[in-house]
């Protein structure tokens, strides 16, 4: 039997496929009104040039804070404790020529003037501690080691006090301390040796590696940063370009003119974004693998030539200790210049042969060490001759020390006082004096290089820097308006 209701209503439909489906209104064409079409398109151009203007100011700003960071924070730092370790070590080396020298007036002049130098070096290590307190308030390990030396620099000063006085009062001949006033002066230059000088070295320490941090952080930055800055910069381009063809085809006209000025804008300022980017990278370059570790370099090599110099006063003074100073004249010697294998009486003659070679071609640098770092780093004008002055003042001045203990070995230990703590030409002090001069030199090109350096990228990445770009953003959206409303008022 058939179906007395007869088919239903819907019997002879068809369900609609996937074909036949509705689209959503937006993907219409007739949903994209030209007024329409200019709103998003100019949302577009707003959001691509805010973003692009946003990368820019994350990796500039990004910059500026890394580059202060370097020469403004970490760098001074570490030159600082450099500069304590430094005055530290001419501390003792000042304290073992005042127990050298004695009671004896054929040096009266001389200690005072040693007596001078040591309190010169007091307030400098002061100075220099004071300054690395307030820097290392935020750094943990900074500060405890800026306090070890605080609370172990004033008992070194008393037994320094303390071994004059018994000096003073012993009444002793040159070379020849009194057994209390050298005793004194053991605790002294122990404490420096095994507690100042190992934390003055942990101040530098962790302010360098802040320095290699920072560096190493920002170049990463500044590489992937211009890609940001270029694809977002592309982006607003591609999107203004779009805008601007619409309109030309729609309203029939050759060129807008506020868009135009604005993609000028862009790219303008784009331009000028990498450009200071690549400024930045060169400025982190020069300031961090140029100037500052030539520095450092300089600051330590500066440290341990006057720690060598108090050795040599020390190995005069202490016979009983006189090998164990022996032995670390020859580590600073190393660490000033090394050559592995060499020893005091083998040293001088296979430093001259490496520095024949160098001068033969001063790409060559056949020594390790301080000097041997710096003159691997010679950038600026100047700089080759300064280092290779140091270089020859250092040869000079251990051919002095082989002297000296050559005198001792003969039983004149005036002389070898005479010789080691004089200052008139030819005798070690001068030559050791001539050392430090060209250290000074060295040290002077470069520190004056990192500091044009900051002071530049200070230029480049500072306030007035900021306020262009934010005027040209203001300029590039307010045009990007400009040009666009006159259209949709035609719709209204």
């Amino acid at each position: 039997m058939g179906n007395p209701q007869g088919p239903g209503p819907d019997a002879g439909a068809t369900r609609p496929g996937p074909a036949h489906r509705r689209r959503p209104a937006l993907l219409t064409r007739a949903w994209w009104t030209t007024p329409r079409l200019l709103r998003v398109l100019a949302g577009l151009c707003l959001t691509t040039l805010l973003g692009c203007a946003a990368a820019t100011a994350l990796v500039l700003s990004g910059a500026r804070d890394g580059l202060d960071a370097i020469g403004h924070r970490a760098a001074p730092q570490a030159v600082r404790a450099a500069d304590l370790y430094f005055a530290l070590n001419d501390m003792d080396a000042q304290a073992a020529n005042l127990l050298l020298l004695g009671a004896d007036p054929d040096y009266a002049g001389l200690r005072k003037q040693t007596l001078d130098t040591y309190e010169q070096r007091r307030t400098q290590a002061d100075t220099d501690l004071q300054r690395a307190a307030e820097a290392a308030a935020d750094d943990p390990v900074g500060r405890q080691a800026v306090q070890t030396v605080i609370g172990e620099l004033g008992h070194y000063e008393a037994q320094v006090a303390r071994a004059q006085l018994l000096e003073e009062q012993a009444h002793a001949p040159a070379g020849r301390p009194s057994p209390e006033a050298l005793e004194a002066y053991r605790q002294a230059t122990d404490l420096l040796r095994q507690q100042l000088l190992p934390a003055a070295d942990r101040v530098i320490a962790a302010n360098s590696a802040d320095v290699d941090r920072i560096h190493t952080a920002q170049q990463g930055d500044l590489a992937s940063g211009r890609w940001w800055m270029l694809g977002t910069g592309a982006l607003a381009l591609a999107a203004l370009a779009v805008l601007q063809r619409i309109l030309t085809v729609r309203f029939r006209r050759l060129v807008n003119p506020p868009l135009a000025l604005a993609t000028l804008l862009l790219a303008a300022g784009l331009t000028a974004g990498v450009v200071l980017v690549s400024r930045a990278e060169d400025h982190l370059a020069v300031a961090k693998s140029n100037a500052y570790d030539s520095v450092i370099a300089l600051s330590r090599a500066r440290a341990a030539a006057y720690d060598m110099n108090a050795d040599e006063s020390r190995y005069l003074t202490d016979p009983a200790r006189a090998g164990a100073y022996e032995r670390t004249f020859l580590d600073k010697t190393q660490s000033f210049a090394r050559l592995d294998g060499a020893t005091l009486t083998t040293y001088d003659a296979r430093l001259a042969q490496a520095a024949n070679r160098h001068r033969a071609d001063h790409r060559t640098v056949p020594f390790g060490g301080f000097l041997g770092a710096e003159l691997g780093n010679v950038t600026f004008p100047g700089e080759q001759d300064a280092a290779e002055r140091v270089l020859t003042a250092f040869q000079q001045y251990q051919r002095d020390d082989r002297v000296m203990r050559d005198l001792l070995d003969k039983g004149r230990l005036k002389d070898a006082v005479t010789f080691n703590t004089g200052l008139a030409a030819g005798q070690s002090n001068a030559d050791f004096t001539a050392l430090d001069n060209a250290l000074g030199d060295v040290l002077t090109i470069n520190q004056g290089a990192f500091d044009r350096t900051v002071a530049a990228a200070d230029d480049d990445l500072g306030a007035a820097t900021a306020a262009t770009g934010a005027l040209a953003l203001t300029a590039a959206l307010a045009l990007t308006v400009l040009g666009v409303r006159p259209r949709l008022r035609e719709y209204r």
